[in-house]
């Protein structure tokens, strides 16, 4: 998709200029983490440990149709709006947002 955007950490492949060609001919965004810097994909890492964990132990895909639409159904309709966080004081994402709206107000 246009305007996708990647995020990786440093290592060699994802620093190379084939790599960076790659991602430039397919328009899609490169983002990485800060030299030295480990926490700056914990947070997407926790989520694709939870995704993988979470749906791998119940689905088989037949095709990439089937996959994206399951894993897109599980990110609106669990992750993000029932699955419990506890870095957001055990709210889900919405809830959490919806909290912070309304204080903001």
């Amino acid at each position: 998709a246009p305007d996708l955007i990647v995020h990786t950490d440093r290592g060699s492949t994802y620093v190379s200029g084939k790599y960076k060609k790659v991602l430039e001919d397919a328009n899609a965004i490169a983002s990485m983490s800060r030299t030295g810097n480990c926490y700056d994909n914990s947070v997407v890492e926790s989520f694709f440990s939870t995704l993988e964990f979470e749906l791998r132990q119940n689905c088989q895909f037949e095709t990439l149709r089937q996959a994206q639409r399951v894993v897109g159904d599980y990110i609106e309709n669990y992750y993000n709006a029932n699955r419990m966080h506890s870095t957001l004081d055990y709210n889900s994402p919405i809830e959490y947002e919806q909290i912070r709206a309304t204080a903001a107000e």
